[in-house]
């Protein structure tokens, strides 16, 4: 599972702001243009609010969007692994949050049976076409 972290006290975006696109969680990422976009950055104003997460699966798996997709705001470690099987890419995490306990939860499982965002095929599938 491969996602970048970033603390939020020493973060600032590398790329030119006519190459992102800042969604806030109520946009519907299907009305948004993403022509010329390298970066989607989307929002977790609190914990608790996990519209981010349908938008990064509607970017990734409908949208076919294959740039980066950075979680900002209220970004815990407690959220990484699910963020990464919904398409995130980078997170910026709280000030308060640890980076290296984050890259440690992100490695702790090895594969998941089910489909999601990036790996779109369940397991058993997976293994069938392999062999």
């Amino acid at each position: 599972m491969s996602i970048e972290l970033f603390s939020a006290d020493r973060f600032s975006a590398p790329e030119p702001e006519t190459r992102r696109l800042v969604l806030a969680n109520d946009a519907d990422p299907r009305e948004a243009d993403l022509s010329g976009i390298d970066v989607v950055e989307l929002q977790f104003p609190r914990f608790v609010d996990g519209r981010a997460f349908s938008q990064a699966f509607l970017l990734r798996r409908r949208l076919g969007f294959a740039g980066q997709i950075r979680a900002t705001g209220e970004v815990l470690i407690d959220q990484l692994v699910q963020m990464a099987r919904s398409g995130f890419t980078q997170a910026v995490l709280r000030a308060d949050q640890d980076l290296a306990h984050g890259q440690r939860l992100l490695t702790h499982y090895a594969a998941f049976y089910q489909g999601d965002a990036v790996e779109t095929a369940p397991r058993f599938v997976r293994e069938a076409t392999s062999a």
